[in-house]
Formats: structure tokens, sequence, C-alpha cells
């Protein structure tokens, strides 16, 4: 089968990860912080911060984005964070 019409392995939300990348002083990273810190306590997926003054490339890349959230790696979202939307994407 093609690889591209093979469906990819559901993962559980305890194997999701949320990154959230922003940068101190952001009150808008501070509102996506809060919601993502509910819905990963609330489905058990993984969450890490990443701050875009630490690193020229995620800088480069989305400076006037900020806050990007990525599940999996993939952006899925930008200044605000819908927990609905968040609850979906992570699967539950």
């Amino acid at each position: 089968m093609s690889p591209l019409l093979r469906r990819k392995e559901k993962k559980r939300p305890g194997e999701r990860m949320v990154t959230l990348i922003g940068k101190p002083g952001c009150h808008l990273c501070d509102d996506a912080q809060e919601v993502i810190e509910m819905v990963c306590a609330e489905t058990g997926a993984q969450w890490e911060k990443k701050d875009i003054s630490q690193d020229e490339e995620l800088y480069r890349l989305h400076w006037e984005q900020i806050p990007v959230v990525l599940v999996d790696g993939e952006q899925h979202t930008f200044w605000r964070v819908n927990p609905d939307r968040l609850r979906r994407a992570l699967g539950t």
C-alpha cells in the first residue's frame, strides 16, 4: 500500500506532545499556557515550553505569531488556544 494512503497509527493522549512557543512577558503566551496546562492535565498529554528569545531558528520561524502551539511537532494554532479544538487534536 502506498505510504500516502496508509493511516497513521493513532497515538494515545499520554504519547502526545504539545509544545508552546513563546517568550517571557507575553500575556498571550501566559493565556495559552493556562489552556495547555488545563487540557494536558485532563487528557494526560505531555507539554513543553520553548522560548523564542533563546532559539534563533524558532525566532526566525515564529516571531510574529507567538504564542505558537504545536501538537506532535506540527503547528496547531497561534495567538489564541481554543481548549475544545486542542482536546480534539489530542484525540479526546
